[in-house]
């Protein structure tokens, strides 16, 4: 039993073992059946077709394929194909597909652009947005090209001050899939600045720093600016000039914290926030002067310096003492030097200690320089005007002040000054990239005064004359009583020194026939040199020869005019040298400015004179930069060298600015049957005048003065006994207004004479405006 047991469960296992060995083949033959079948349908690619495309070629198509004929076929690599022909930007849409061994790639072609055109666009011209868009008649549209170009307009609109700008892009379908691409342009009007405001301000009031920036808030009168427009970039540089003006003030510690430009909901303007941390205010403590450079004593340095102790704390004048240091070592051939000035700090004192270190700098030379952007203005032009020539040691002081001469002579909107590595470590490249604008001019004045009454004028010039710097310039003024014609001609840099040289050849009628009862007519031509002597001080030479005729004598004028009358040539050589310290030359509010000049005539000619003139005026802030104080003075003294001073030559005050109160040749010797004017040989005017504001925004351009004017004329070689002469002394006090308005300048003044003659010529108002266009 136990036997026929164990057969029959070794029958079993036998049964069960050939039951799963044929289970096992089975599965395997169904694996290699459906292995079988996927193979067959993966297949080999036996054709590609492409349809749809009418202008690219099928060759094209296929090119951005990832497989090709007798390759397997592989859905990874066709969904990578379908994205590279997608990614081409050349069809609107693609798809690929089986036809048993055949692989179909369908395109639908993205449109040429027949014709691209803008529309509305009345502020901005097309040429320029051309430049700005991407897009160009017979290249591919797309809609992403499109939205970009979109952007792209508005950013130049933005850039124009017009953030209310809409772009609408309209296509028209052609026949042969081509289409008319039209930016459609809504322009808005133009977003101003509504208000500029300061924070954290306690030292300067903000109509004090509104001065001090470039942007200003949008007014009616500013319609010939563009400065009440919003830009960034000039915002950028507001920040800089409040930093600028700060740190000239003593304010070492300030900063902008923030300048926030935000647009109102309706995106008429903007409202600009300048946050500000004035700090304290510092100054100068110890100055010293440190030098690692062998034989190159401090101590020979300390009178170049600019900064001195106890002054008010000033970063401009430690950049003056900068490029002080480094012109002098230059000369003394000290090339390769490192000045750093060390700031020292003392919070409790306020006060900065400035040690200025000369150091050795690398040995850097200058390998080249390369200048872009000068269309018209030839490069010498710009070469002359850098510190620094090819070869020469490289100097970074040199060559900041390189790139502030070239922005001064106002050929150029911009200026940019980069540098490149050399053909060696050693040496170094600089790029000089600048923008030119426009330097001719042709300006129509009309103008009316109480002491000329109407005139016109009209002025046509050119200061880059064929892109050699030189100044071309010609007027002609017509006024009631005074015409005058003048061409003048100035070279910048003649033979090829910083000289400047020029002539002017004029022709001047005068009708003076109700001060002193003739016509005086001056022809003539002028040649002029003049040349910076140090910083700050200036000479001046000319030559003239000088017809000068008195005719049209009345018959009721004095004995000593009729003697006079007739023409005269005057050959005359003249100097003058200028002492000019002043912060501003149009408005300033602090320093001096000194001119002394000697002319002697007698070089030929009729005439031998001898003219000296000499003119000082100091200008103090009073109550910051709004109130100022003026005191001047100039004189003149005229001695005929072997003869007496001719009439022509002789000195007139009155009218105008010379002495107010009185008409023009209101004072000095007279005939005292006649009235007639005469003139004087000597004479002499102090003036005092304080300059304040009238209370409204520093964009009106009103401020008032008050003023003293005192002084005499005198002297005459005639000794007839009709004439009057006595040099006592005439003053006049009195107040005026001063606009700068849209339409030109105006001035209204009313004086009041204090002391005078009884034979002296009163003028108690007087009344000037004018303007150009």
């Amino acid at each position: 039993m136990v036997k026929s047991s164990i057969r029959l469960g070794g029958g079993i296992l036998r049964v069960l073992l050939f039951v799963c060995l044929v289970s096992i083949a089975i599965l395997n033959i169904d694996i290699v059946d459906r292995n079988f079948a996927y193979a067959q349908s993966a297949g080999t690619i036996t054709d590609i077709r492409v349809d749809g495309n009418r202008r690219i070629e099928s060759a094209t198509v296929k090119s951005y394929l990832l497989f090709s004929q007798g390759s397997p076929y592989n859905r990874s690599r066709v969904d990578k194909s379908l994205k590279a022909l997608f990614n081409t930007g050349l069809f609107a849409d693609v798809t690929i597909r089986r036809e048993g061994g055949s692989v179909v790639v369908n395109v639908v072609e993205n449109p040429i652009i027949n014709r691209l055109a803008f529309e509305g666009n009345r502020r901005i011209e097309d040429d320029i947005l051309s430049l700005e868009v991407q897009l160009r008649p017979r290249v591919v549209y797309t809609r992403a090209r499109v939205q970009n170009d979109v952007q792209r307009i508005i950013t130049v609109y933005r850039r124009s001050g017009r953030f209310a700008a809409v772009v609408e892009p309209k296509v028209i379908q052609l026949p042969e899939n081509r289409v008319d691409l039209i930016f459609e342009i809504n322009e808005g009007e133009e977003t101003g600045i509504k208000k500029i405001r300061f924070v954290g301000n306690k030292i300067f009031p903000d109509k004090r720093l509104l001065s001090q920036i470039s942007t200003d808030e949008t007014r009616w009168y500013n319609f010939l600016s563009d400065s009440d427009t919003y830009d960034p970039d000039r915002l950028t540089y507001d920040r800089e000039l409040l930093r600028k003006y700060y740190l000239s003030k003593g304010y070492a510690d300030f900063r902008v914290v923030s300048a926030i430009a935000e647009l109102t909901p309706d995106r008429d303007g903007f409202f600009i926030t300048f946050a500000l941390d004035e700090g304290k205010k510092y100054s100068f403590g110890k100055i010293d002067v440190t030098s690692e450079i062998k034989d190159l004593q401090p101590e020979a340095i300390r009178g170049l310096l600019k900064t001195f102790e106890g002054e008010t704390y000033n970063a401009d004048t430690i950049e003056d003492s900068i490029q002080a240091i480094t012109f002098e070592l230059g000369k003394l051939g000290y090339a390769f030097i490192r000045i750093r000035p060390k700031i020292t700090r003392d919070k409790e004192n306020l006060t900065i200690s400035i040690t200025y270190q000369i150091n050795k700098g690398p040995r850097v030379y200058v390998e080249r320089i390369n200048i872009t952007g000068n269309v018209r203005t030839l490069d010498h032009v710009i070469r002359r005007e850098f510190r620094l020539a090819e070869g020469d040691a490289f100097n970074t002081a040199l060559l900041r002040r390189s790139k502030s001469r070239i922005r001064t002579l106002n050929f150029f909107e911009k200026v940019e000054i980069t540098q490149d590595e050399g053909s060696s470590p050693d040496k170094t490249v600089i790029n000089v990239d600048v923008q030119e604008k426009s330097t001719g001019e042709l300006s129509v004045g009309a103008g009316f005064s109480t002491s000329e009454s109407v005139s016109a004028d009209l002025t046509i010039s050119e200061r880059n004359l064929l892109g050699r710097g030189q100044t071309l310039r010609f007027s002609v003024s017509l006024g009631s009583e005074n015409q005058q014609v003048d061409l003048g001609f100035t070279e910048p840099y003649f033979l090829g020194k910083d000289l400047r040289a020029g002539f002017d050849l004029f022709n001047i009628q005068k009708d003076l026939q109700d001060e002193s009862g003739y016509d005086l007519e001056r022809t003539g031509v002028v040649l002029r040199t003049g040349f910076p002597v140090k910083e700050h001080i200036s000479a001046k030479l000319k030559y003239s020869l000088i017809n000068e005729k008195i005719s049209d004598v009345d018959d009721d004028a004095s004995t000593t005019i009729k003697k006079s009358a007739g023409e005269f040539l005057t050959s005359s050589i003249g100097y003058s040298i200028t002492f000019n310290y002043l912060d501003d030359n149009i408005l300033p509010t602090e320093g001096n400015k000194y001119t002394f000049g000697q002319t002697v005539s007698g070089f030929g000619g009729d005439i031998h004179s001898l003219s000296n003139l000499a003119e000082y005026i100091h200008f103090f802030p009073v109550y910051g930069d709004d109130v100022v104080l003026s005191l001047g003075a100039n004189a003149g003294y005229l001695v005929g060298l072997g003869e007496d001073a001719v009439l022509a030559q002789r000195y007139n005050l009155g009218g105008g600015a010379s002495f107010r109160g009185f008409e023009k040749s209101g004072i000095g010797p007279r005939d005292s049957v006649t009235s007639d004017a005469l003139g004087g040989n000597a004479y002499v005017v102090g003036k005092a005048e304080v300059r304040f504001p009238l209370g409204f925004p520093d964009e009106f351009g009103l401020h008032g003065r008050t003023f003293v004017h005192a002084g005499t004329l005198t002297g005459i070689d005639d000794t007839d006994s009709n004439i009057v002469d006595d040099a006592s002394i005439r003053s006049v006090a009195g107040f005026g207004i001063n606009w700068v308005s849209p339409f030109g300048p105006l001035q209204v003044n009313l004086s009041f004479p204090l002391l005078k003659e009884d034979y002296d010529k009163e003028e108690n108002f007087q009344f000037e405006f004018g303007t150009r266009f």
